[in-house]
């Protein structure tokens, strides 16, 4: 079976056991030579190479990367899609049936169990304070991806193949906000995500809160959630490789720039996208104020169309 040909989360393995490869083999197939006196440096037409595990960086030209599809995309200027086919045809359909060794030493997931008598509590909290449209809310309660746990955070279920949980990103509503994720989840293997009722392009969010905010800005648009600021998720290279165009919508403060461009750096074929605001949910929230401020004033205006003047009943 080809990479080509295969569906989103087996793609989502094999690209993950070709990203595993030996760097050291793949020098070696590009031609490189390791250098006699450090064995970590090496000699190649793109300049001096020194490895470090997984991770790699040129001196010469002052860039680096981590994974064996990073190298190859950097030795032998290719695309992404490119250097995976390149690497599965060097390293067999024996590597790619492999997984990645981390799959077997995983924790056991602990999702929090529902608690439907916090549910309002969670459910007041995104409408109110985070400006989330009810309607948007609605649906994902009732399947279940979003609940209330009896420490009322709201929880937003990471989907992966099959629509199964892998995990959950937890957002604390009552007394200190705090946001995390559920003991063992996988968050390479799947994400919070909404789809567009014509998948065209994804947005990615920092949070699932920014992922529904932007849903509510952007309601023409899918968008999903890194589950924090991380340029390469797993699951993100099998996604360019359908065709889909994906927009890197993370903060607009300086780590989400940094990260934007390391995600771009990584996948020319994403584009950025700012919030007007710090993140999305903060530009919702503005618009909301806005929306109130005008239609208070469109309010009083009305009110005040309709009231006679004392000046007014005087005169007359």
């Amino acid at each position: 079976m080809s990479v080509c040909t295969m569906n989103f989360w087996q793609r989502s393995d094999k690209i993950q056991a070709l990203r595993s490869v030996p760097l050291e083999k793949v020098l070696g197939w590009c031609g490189a030579r390791r250098d006699r006196a450090d064995h970590n440096k090496w000699h190649t037409d793109k300049g001096v190479l020194s490895i470090h595990s997984a991770k790699f960086i040129n001196w010469s030209l002052a860039v680096g990367g981590g994974g064996a599809i990073d190298l190859v995309m950097h030795l032998r200027a290719l695309d992404f899609k490119a250097a995976v086919d390149w690497l599965a045809r060097q390293s067999g359909e024996l590597l790619l049936s492999a997984l990645p060794p981390a799959t077997a030493m995983a924790p056991p997931l602990e999702l929090p169990s529902p608690d439907r008598g916090r549910l309002g509590a969670v459910k007041d909290y995104l409408v109110r304070e985070r400006a989330l449209p009810f309607a948007l809310l609605e649906p994902l309660i009732e399947a279940g991806t979003l609940y209330a746990d009896h420490r009322t955070n709201a929880v937003f279920l990471l989907r992966g193949q099959g629509n199964v949980p892998v995990g959950a990103e937890l957002r604390g509503t009552l007394g200190r906000k705090w946001r995390g994720l559920a003991p063992g989840s996988r968050k390479d293997l799947g994400f919070f995500g909404l789809v567009a009722p014509t998948p065209a392009t994804l947005i990615l969010c920092e949070s699932a809160i920014d992922a529904l905010s932007c849903r509510a800005l952007h309601p023409e648009h899918g968008s999903a959630s890194t589950a924090g600021v991380r340029p390469n998720p797993r699951w993100l290279a099998p996604l360019l490789s359908q065709g889909q165009q994906i927009y890197c919508g993370f903060d607009r403060d300086v780590i989400g720039e940094q990260m934007a461009r390391a995600m771009i750096a990584l996948h020319p074929a994403i584009q950025r996208l700012r919030p007007a605001a710090h993140d999305w949910n903060d530009q919702l929230k503005l618009q909301r104020q806005i929306c109130t401020g005008h239609r208070a004033l469109t309010t009083w205006k009305e009110e005040s169309a309709t009231l006679t003047s004392p000046f007014t009943a005087k005169a007359r």
